[in-house]
């Protein structure tokens, strides 16, 4: 049973790849009961996998519809009706042209939430234009701003365009149009693309850039590994350590650790001095290990860590003490996130089979036993 802030809110999920499933998943491990349309024939990246390795389709049922077909649309529309909100992610027009955009759906239900998720939005000259997040991410201005000052802009996995600049506005915009129909009784379409997203996301940067205190280059400011006090550095072991140490108090504690006495060094916000200081400190940190830094800095006010790896990351005591990792069917993987004081999230089930939910779903939902075997019976679900 739903124990999440989400309880009662009845959403369909047309399934996609990237920003659906995740945003699907925040959704359903808050408590709202997710229901994935999957297709009856699903097809994949090309990646062959068990579907408990897809950690981001957790928390809901799964049925499979033919929605080409003319029952496989009545069948959808029926879910739709009882639904709040729904999420879909093909280029523009492909819900139209199956008869399940917004305007079929607002004449079975006018106050669905209509929740679509693109690379480039559903109006401009790219918007029926193939994409990923890398290709996003490049528009957007963002990814030149990313990497080493030398050579190619660094890629930060598919995190920032398909999950934070896809997944979670498309998140934030389904709730609030969700709290906006239960006032006005009008639902809306959500307009959620990544291009968007990605420049929300940089909404800050804009503000350097307009002031003139950012430099239009990588490695030159003081939040891309510019300054010397916002950067990584190799240790003796090969390890690494993040400093962080931005405000002058925290920048005060850093250097005494470091050894080094204050009044011998430039101020800390001279740009010309940046290169230099930011090689003694590689110098100084090149002379332990990393564990050896971390104790040198235990209980100090320095913003100092040590880079972890993903699998070190598990076992550190802080995540430990939180939860911050779980394991579902054998596949550990991200706590639900964020936390509640009273109504907790919780992960309600792993990754399903597509298709596996399909009875179970359609009776929860109101079809009868032979209006199921009648549509199996043609082939419209599986």
């Amino acid at each position: 049973m739903a124990t999440g802030p989400l309880r009662g809110l009845k959403i369909i999920e047309f399934a996609g790849v990237g920003p659906n499933p995740f945003c699907a998943m925040l959704l359903a491990d808050m408590g709202a009961e997710v229901v994935t349309v999957d297709r009856v024939s699903p097809h994949g990246l090309g990646i062959k996998k068990e579907h408990r390795f897809n950690p981001t389709t957790r928390s809901r049922r799964s049925i499979s519809v033919d929605l080409k077909s003319a029952r496989g649309r009545e069948l959808a529309l029926r879910l739709l009706e009882q639904a709040e909100a729904c999420l879909e992610s093909n280029r523009p027009g492909v819900m139209e042209r199956l008869g399940l955009g917004p305007e079929d759906c607002w004449k079975v239900n006018p106050k669905l939430v209509y929740g679509r998720s693109t690379g480039w939005g559903q109006n401009g000259p790219l918007s029926n234009t193939v994409g990923h997040d890398l290709n996003f991410l490049a528009l957007s201005g963002l990814l030149s701003m990313i990497g080493p000052p030398e050579g190619a802009p660094a890629i930060p996995l598919n995190l920032l365009g398909d999950y934070a600049g896809g997944g979670l506005y498309l998140a934030l915009g389904v709730l609030a149009a969700v709290f906006e129909a239960r006032l006005s009784g009008i639902g809306q379409v959500v307009d959620a693309a990544m291009i968007d997203g990605l420049g929300s996301l940089m909404t800050h940067q804009f503000g350097f850039l307009g002031s003139g205190s950012w430099l239009p280059k990588r490695g030159a400011n003081f939040l891309d590994g510019g300054a010397p006090w916002y950067n990584v550095y190799r240790t003796s072991d090969g390890g690494y350590i993040s400093a962080a140490p931005i405000e002058p108090k925290f920048y005060s504690a850093f250097l005494t650790v470091l050894g080094l006495e204050p009044s011998s060094l430039p101020d800390q916000m001279d740009r010309d001095s940046w290169p230099a200081l930011r090689s003694r400190f590689a110098e100084i940190f090149a002379t332990r290990s990393r564990d050896e830094w971390c104790r040198l800095f235990e209980g100090v006010e320095a913003c100092v860590a040590p880079v972890l790896s993903v699998a070190e990351a598990l076992e550190h005591p802080h995540q430990k003490s939180r939860g911050g990792f779980i394991e579902i069917d054998g596949v550990v993987q991200p706590a639900p996130a964020p936390r509640f004081s009273r109504t907790v999230g919780r992960v309600s089930g792993p990754p399903p089979v597509p298709g596996s939910g399909t009875n179970a779903v359609l009776q929860d939902w109101g079809l009868g036993r032979e209006e199921i075997a009648a549509l199996r019976q043609h082939a419209v679900i599986t």
